[in-house]
């Protein structure tokens, strides 16, 4: 049976590293890209050449290979050590450069804030090319496991817990002892005399916990990431991770914002929606956000910056038999701005004594006011609507306003507000579920950051080129203006200077 035969491995061929990259090959955007930009005016660590010792790499090759590498799945700095000598497109991006993984690693771990800044800058340049509409963003958050086991991270419970079990097992223990040292077993006596000094260190340990816990102020602390915090990830599941807040553009759903934060989305909208505004530099835009981050203080400080919030509204209160019932909810009562007065669904009018009562909840304090009516007590539905023997009793924030207006608009825009999970979910289930990049290996808030900003970044380089194709984004790039711009001129008189040198020597060893 005749098959296909391949080409002999000892074959002789000329041919060079550009022969085997197309022109619509990825890679060939990431060195346009990276060959753009000055990494000195973005924060990068960029080494100076010396006139003694060892050549250092330049700092460029670095960012080609984090580029590359979280592009096509490969994040350990071993993994793309490998990667340099092994895959052919690597060795043209890098010019056949092939560092060792801790140079690699190292570069990751020392400019976080350079490949925020990086991000940035590629959020910039996607606007300028028309990529980014600016109308309409979503904005949502997502879980990704931190270096840090459940075990290695405590609450006072928790301490508690651990130092209630060594009294109770050393009591256990010394009365062990008193037992052997009347049936004078020395064997017995000497090993559980080593259990108890191994409890003495335990509880010493657990100790200095509870003190390094109560000067952070934290109500949670771990131990190999200090950062890290147990949080919410879906239902009762509960993981030791970091938040990665993003904010989506409508357009072509590419992500203009993003950073990283240790604690649940609540307090979290204002941040991640000024953020979005700054990196586009525009006046106003519509935010679509989940009711996970409904929270008053938020909102206003978005309506303040003249970014217009669209939250889902919380359900407010539940119903029950033997309290609320559902025609008697809180969205049930009309509130007049103009008496400063709540009108209940019976018609009776509730009001306040204008006094301000403070309420703290997750960190977060504010301001309230209490509205009542002396009806309620011979109201006939006073069942349905409360329990309360006094009867109602409604609060309003002293974010009321805001978080009214947000209301209205998010039940006047059901359908806007539906396309907000079209927008944004689905970024996060590309990086997660697709690209696998559900965890970080560094440490540090700061670090952690700079990594997930890169992982943004790449994606929006993969969907750039997935819309417009890599020729057309390199054109688009060599006609964009950059403050960070490198400076080409140099770049031509150092690319001359090192073919003018290899033309030399090759003429010396044709003449030899």
């Amino acid at each position: 049976m005749q098959h296909i035969t391949g080409i002999s491995r000892h074959q002789m061929r000329f041919s060079s590293l550009e022969d085997a990259i197309s022109t619509d090959n990825q890679v060939r955007f990431i060195d346009a890209f990276v060959g753009h930009i000055d990494l000195s005016k973005l924060g990068f660590a960029v080494k100076t050449l010396k006139t003694e010792g060892r050549p250092s790499f330049n700092s460029q090759v670095f960012l080609k290979i984090y580029l590359y590498g979280y592009l096509n799945g490969f994040r350990s700095g071993r993994d793309l050590e490998k990667e340099c000598s092994r895959n052919i497109e690597m060795q043209w991006l890098l010019e056949n450069i092939r560092p060792n993984y801790h140079s690699i690693t190292d570069f990751r771990k020392n400019n976080p804030l350079a490949l925020k800044n990086t991000f940035k800058l590629f959020v910039s340049f996607l606007k300028d090319s028309d990529l980014i509409g600016g109308e309409t963003i979503a904005i949502d958050g997502t879980k990704s496991r931190a270096h840090n086991s459940k075990k290695a991270n405590f609450n006072q419970k928790k301490i508690d817990k651990h130092l209630e079990y060594i009294e109770s097992k050393t009591q256990e223990y010394l009365t062990a002892l008193d037992e052997n040292d009347v049936k004078e077993s020395a064997t017995k006596i000497q090993h559980i005399q080593q259990k108890i000094e191994r409890l003495k260190g335990n509880k010493l340990r657990y100790e200095l916990l509870e003190e390094k816990l109560k000067a952070s102020g934290e109500p949670q602390i771990s131990t190999t990431d200090s950062d890290a915090r147990a949080l919410l990830v879906q239902g009762q599941v509960v993981e030791i991770s970091f938040n990665i807040q993003a904010a989506v553009d409508s357009k072509h759903n590419l992500v203009v914002a993003t950073h990283t934060i240790n604690r649940n989305d609540r307090s979290a909208l204002s941040a991640i929606a000024l953020e979005a505004k700054e990196n586009l530099g525009i006046e106003t835009y519509t935010a679509l956000v989940d009711k996970g981050y409904h929270n008053g203080r938020q909102i206003e400080i978005c309506q303040q910056a003249n970014i217009t919030t669209i939250v889902a509204q919380p359900e407010q209160g539940k119903s029950n038999e033997n309290g609320t019932t559902a025609a008697y909810l809180v969205s049930q009562f009309q509130y007049d701005k103009t008496t400063d007065s709540y009108t209940c669904p019976k018609g009776e009018v509730l009001k306040t004594t204008g006094s301000w009562h403070k309420k703290s909840k997750d960190r977060d304090s504010y301001n309230f006011k209490k509205y009542r009516t002396p009806k309620c007590k011979g109201c006939s539905v006073k069942h349905l609507c409360t329990s309360r023997a006094g009867g109602r009793e409604i609060d309003r924030s002293q974010y009321g306003d805001a978080v009214e207006a947000n209301n209205k608009r998010y039940h006047a825009n059901a359908q806007l507000y539906r396309k907000r999970q079209e927008i944004n979910e689905h970024i996060f289930g590309t990086i997660k579920r697709q690209w696998g990049y559900n965890y970080t290996n560094l440490t540090g808030l700061e670090k952690v950051n700079g990594e997930h900003s890169l992982i943004m970044l790449v994606y929006n380089i993969k969907r750039s080129i997935n819309i417009l194709g890599v020729p057309d984004l390199i054109t688009k790039l060599k006609k964009w203006n950059s403050p960070y711009k490198a400076k080409v001129l140099l770049w031509l008189k150092t690319n001359y200077l090192r073919l003018k040198l290899a033309f030399v020597s090759y003429k010396t060893k044709l003449a030899a």
